[in-house]
């Protein structure tokens, strides 16, 4: 979630790994579309939808949150 004053960056790793900020954490896809994402701090499952660049999280209460995929440059 970058380009806003409080954005803060979330990697998924290949791995199952998460890094949300300076958390790490741990998500696993399920069925239905759908992810949980533990961290120390919480347990979440979300909706997932995937489209090009962009990813949508919606919870379950109908709360979502918005990415678009930031690449890393070649050096």
């Amino acid at each position: 979630m970058l380009g806003a004053s409080n954005a803060i960056l979330w990697e998924f790793s290949a791995n199952g790994v998460v890094l949300v900020g300076d958390v790490r954490g741990r998500y696993k896809f399920g069925d239905q579309d759908r992810i949980k994402i533990e961290t120390p701090f919480a347990t979440t499952v979300y909706v997932v939808k995937v489209s090009s660049d962009q990813l949508v999280l919606q919870e379950l209460s109908g709360s979502k949150l918005e990415f678009t995929r930031v690449r890393e440059r070649q050096l």
